[in-house]
């Protein structure tokens, strides 16, 4: 493989297109007719299998005709430039017992919790986090051993010329947030964009960490401040019935601060210490995010750039399709000056969608999957009737598989502002919903795509801390199937060196 992974990846990823436009655009006669002729005939779950790469535990993939070279060619090479998304650890499932409640939590931390949001404070927040996986680190075409596997054209200062390197994949452990903090030597946290204070919560009461909270929204302050007060007399209760086993020490919750962050500037709180320093020394900052949404990541990147005092970095994005045009990508100088690099909402708001858990409903095959092809039939309806609307949001129609096509229309039209009463041609409406299977092939194989979008927004980032002279790797910390948004950016001022090769351990 060349040294053009960006170029590679803005080339397909234009070649992605959502499925609202099925009818209306004609979407599925824009295929090649063998591509039509493979995907016509298959099945959701065989969707799942083939062309997703996503087969069920145990079950064989097995082609029953020969699919063009080129559909073939086109899902080898979506897979081979995507960052993969699956962890390199095996561990046993944490929800075994409980569908809803981490086996690897201290059960009074799983209390108001999701599921998801479990896993994730968890993998992020856990003091030994063996990953055995892999991690994106830049390295000079030298020092590039046979393990690399995506290789692409180096970061390079503006008016400068750097030597060519690649992007590889490393077996390495890697500690979050706790070990990270211990590794850069950082005396307090901020977790940006923090909702609830989940994580927060848990990083302070639970590992002992000086955790700053920062939000912008009132309630959710609020409502963080109520669970933190909880959870101190909880976790009192359980001393006094247990004092042997309980920590006596103090509890310091976190301190929670309503501020909104300006991607654009600096925010002066977010870089005040909890404590001041020591005499002769200087507050050093650890800064995270998990699924700081749009230009909030974006803004985290930049503090960790300008500001001396942060000395590390943790984030994981998500809500793509709500970056700055300009302003939240492209950030590197490098993506910035490829032809065609822009990304268009569409694609932007694809690269947010859950892969994994589509791949489950194709297997399911459940009613549920007409969804796509009734909201694309309103698309047609609603471009029929006012053409200067296209793509309004639709709030979720309950019940959607109970429905007709003309009832989900007319229920559609209200929700858009438009009369429902409008006359339909119900027989074109039922002559769509006879392609139901070919919108889900369609929408599946843009799926199939979206990765790559995802690949090139956060491979962006990554250069953008690495022309700045920064050490950054990119991580599957998360189970893909519970946090789609699994990929974590890691950053700190100087390297680690062998720091994280040194930490090789199971999870306790």
């Amino acid at each position: 493989m060349s040294a053009q992974l960006g170029r590679n990846l803005v080339c397909l990823a234009h070649c992605y297109s959502l499925f609202l436009e099925f009818f209306t655009d004609n979407l599925w006669g824009t295929l090649p007719g063998s591509w039509q002729e493979a995907l016509d005939r298959l099945s959701p779950p065989q969707l799942a299998t083939l062309l997703l790469g996503m087969p069920a535990e145990g079950e064989a993939v097995r082609y029953r005709s020969v699919w063009p070279l080129t559909l073939l060619a086109l899902k080898a090479t979506a897979c081979a430039l995507a960052f993969t998304r699956t962890p390199g650890f095996q561990t046993p499932s944490e929800f075994l017992e409980n569908p809803s409640q981490s086996s690897r939590l201290p059960p009074l931390f799983r209390k108001h919790v999701r599921p998801k949001k479990q896993h994730e404070i968890r993998r992020l927040g856990e003091v030994r986090t063996h990953l055995g996986g892999r991690g994106w680190v830049w390295e000079p075409i030298e020092a590039v051993s046979p393990r690399g596997t995506c290789s692409v054209p180096p970061p390079s200062h503006a008016g400068s010329k750097a030597p060519l390197g690649r992007i590889t994949a490393n077996r390495v452990s890697v500690p979050l947030v706790k070990k990270l903090r211990d590794l850069t030597g950082c005396t307090q946290v901020v977790d940006v964009g923090s909702g609830q204070g989940h994580l927060s919560r848990f990083m302070s009461l639970g590992l002992g960490l000086s955790v700053k909270s920062i939000e912008g929204d009132q309630r959710l302050v609020e409502r963080a401040q109520r669970l933190d007060q909880e959870l101190l007399q909880a976790l009192e209760k359980q001393q006094r019935r247990a004092p042997q086993v309980v920590h006596a020490g103090p509890r310091h919750p976190p301190r929670h601060v309503v501020k909104w962050v300006d991607p654009t500037a600096l925010c002066e709180e977010l870089l005040l210490p909890l404590e001041p320093p020591p005499p002769g020394g200087a507050a050093r900052l650890l800064l995270t995010g998990l699924h700081a949404c749009g230009d909030l990541s974006v803004a985290l990147l930049r503090h960790f750039c300008r500001c001396p005092e942060v000395a590390a970095l943790a984030s994981v994005g998500c809500c793509y399709m709500k970056l700055s045009d300009p302003g939240g990508y492209p950030l590197s100088h490098w993506v910035a000056g490829l032809p065609g690099c822009e990304l268009p909402y569409r694609l932007r708001e694809g690269a947010c969608h859950a892969l994994e858990e589509y791949a489950e409903r194709l297997r399911k095959a459940g009613p549920g999957l007409r969804t796509h092809c009734y909201r694309a039939a309103l698309e047609a309806v609603i471009r029929g009737a006012q053409p200067k609307l296209r793509r309004p949001g639709v709030q979720g129609i309950p019940r959607v598989h109970e429905l007709k096509i003309e009832e989900y229309v007319q229920r559609g039209l209200r929700r858009v502002g438009l009369d429902p009463q409008l006359p339909l041609n119900v027989a074109a409406l039922q002559a769509h919903q006879a392609q139901e299977h070919r919108v889900v092939a369609f929408f599946s194989l843009a799926l199939l795509l979206a990765p790559l979008v995802e690949t090139l927004i956060l491979l962006d980032r990554l250069l953008y801390l690495q022309e700045q002279g920064f050490h950054a790797e990119l991580l599957p910390l998360f189970s893909p199937e519970l946090s789609p948004r699994n990929l974590v950016l890691v950053a700190t001022k100087t390297p680690l060196g062998q720091a994280f090769s040194a930490l090789e351990t199971e999870d306790s």
